[in-house]
């Protein structure tokens, strides 16, 4: 008798399908999406785009450019990308995607300035989604995602009238650029090693929870935390570096301990690695760590980013990934233009939005959460441009959105949501006048591309996506 697998609850994909868009009507799952995870070093972050945003949009006030400060803003977007990677790995990625927003909007540019009609429009924008989205997983960077560069293409569509517009966006967006990654950058000089000591910290205190629960999760909690330290670590071109090489033997000791764990619960040193951790957590360019002392460990070989990222490229799974997202993009922005929707090109960046989830279960939260922070989030964005603030008041308001975003992203998507929108609508407020009837268009918009994004999602499941079934059975 053939024992089916766990993941799949019956033999026909149908059957797995209609289990998927079970699970994401379910109480649980929607309870699930409210939950606040614990997240620790948001606020240099924040500033750090906060700061970028503002030079950005005070710059574009005082020269006279506030219609193009909108895109520039996204473009120093570019600080949110790469959180936490070290230094010399962050200036990789973040590069990278700054290159790639200049050519989204130069791309976005011409397609406005050609004036071709609407459906060529989506088209055209929903291949672009999933090569972003194809790119970004491919080369494993972090942050707000794809949909910042389809944002920012959509931005540059609506700007361009004419081939004049294009250089002019592509400039403001090239500045903006600029300005993030030099903000992303700038602790460089002053904290060199401070990602790696982040990271280390990050992994004596995930060790020093088997101390309190040995459960499954908790072990595989530390072994990653570990790994992840050992990767920074490696990337921080600091090889010769005291200091780097006092925090591989504590990374050692702890990745002794993890390994040894389910045989010998050697407490002692559990204990006295966790001593460790508030002291790498202080902001400091080094410190000297007493006691720490040991062979030295042979760091593992940094992966090379361009040619690994050429290689994942080729993966069925990025391709694939990037094909659902370019579907349910398109699908979305052709049902948006049929019923008459007034952007549909926004519903296809919900769509887009919500897929970026890695499993089914990740991508029904993240969806859940993008639609009921809208919801929130227009209410604030109506009555913010209700008030018709002049640009210095809005570039105000737009830093402190920024600001929170970055600052509850990681705890919960939904709340980043409530911020975000209004956030985006004065940003494109900045280059065309707006009225508060627009908040109404971003949540049916929104409504729409989280729908479509689900169905696709579940019709398109994999087989071997069973972390719906898993949590709907817990």
């Amino acid at each position: 008798m053939q024992v089916l697998p766990r993941c799949v609850p019956d033999s026909s994909r149908l059957a797995h399908c209609r289990t998927a868009l079970k699970h994401s009507v379910t109480p649980a799952t929607w309870r699930r999406a409210l939950e606040v995870h614990p997240v620790d070093a948001t606020i240099a972050p924040a500033i750090r785009v906060g700061a970028a945003t503002a030079l950005v949009l005070v710059l574009g006030g005082l020269l006279g450019h506030g219609n193009l400060a909108g895109l520039g803003a996204l473009g120093a977007l570019t600080a949110a990308f790469g959180r936490y990677e070290p230094y010399p790995q962050l200036a990789r990625k973040a590069g990278f995607v700054g290159i790639a927003l200049v050519v989204y909007v130069a791309a976005g540019a011409l397609l406005g300035a050609a004036g071709w009609a609407v459906w060529w429009q989506i088209a055209l924008m929903s291949v672009a989604a999933g090569a972003a989205a194809w790119l970004l997983t491919a080369f494993r960077i972090a942050g707000p995602g794809p949909v910042i560069l389809i944002f920012a293409a959509t931005a540059a569509v609506g700007y361009a009238r004419s081939l004049s517009d294009v250089g002019p966006a592509v400039a403001a967006v090239a500045g903006g650029v600029a300005v993030g990654w030099l903000a992303v950058m700038t602790p460089y000089f002053f904290l060199p090693l401070g990602p790696a000591r982040l990271a280390v910290a990050r992994a004596l205190a995930a060790v020093s929870e088997l101390g309190r629960e040995c459960e499954g999760e908790t072990l595989t909690s530390a072994r990653r935390a570990v790994d992840r330290a050992w990767e920074v670590l490696a990337h921080t071109g600091r090889r010769q570096d005291a200091h780097v090489r006092q925090l591989s033997v504590l990374l050692a000791d702890a990745e002794t301990v993890v390994e040894r764990w389910t045989s010998d619960r050697d407490c002692a040193t559990l204990h006295t690695l966790a001593e460790y951790e508030s002291e790498l957590r202080k902001v400091k360019r080094r410190s000297v760590l007493p006691g720490v002392e040991g062979p030295d460990r042979d760091l593992p070989a940094p992966g090379r980013f361009l040619p690994d990222g050429m290689r994942r490229l080729r993966s069925r799974d990025a391709a694939v990934t990037a094909a659902r997202i370019a579907v349910a993009a398109l699908l979305t922005g052709c049902f948006c233009l049929t019923v008459e929707l007034e952007h549909p090109l926004w519903a296809s960046m919900g769509a887009m939005a919500a897929m970026q989830g890695m499993t089914f279960s990740q991508t029904v939260q993240r969806g859940i959460q993008r639609l009921t922070g809208n919801l929130a989030g227009a209410v604030l964005a109506a009555a913010l441009i209700a008030a018709a603030l002049g640009y210095w008041q809005t570039v105000v308001v737009i830093v402190v959105l920024q600001t929170a975003t970055e600052l509850v992203v990681i705890r919960n998507y939904g709340f980043a949501s409530v911020v975000i929108t209004p956030m985006a609508l004065l940003l494109t407020g900045l280059g065309s006048a707006v009225t508060p009837g627009i908040a109404v268009s971003r949540v049916i918009d929104t409504l729409v591309g989280v729908v479509i994004g689900v169905i696709v999602s579940a019709v398109a499941i994999s087989r071997t996506d069973d972390h719906h079934v898993s949590r709907s059975s817990a």
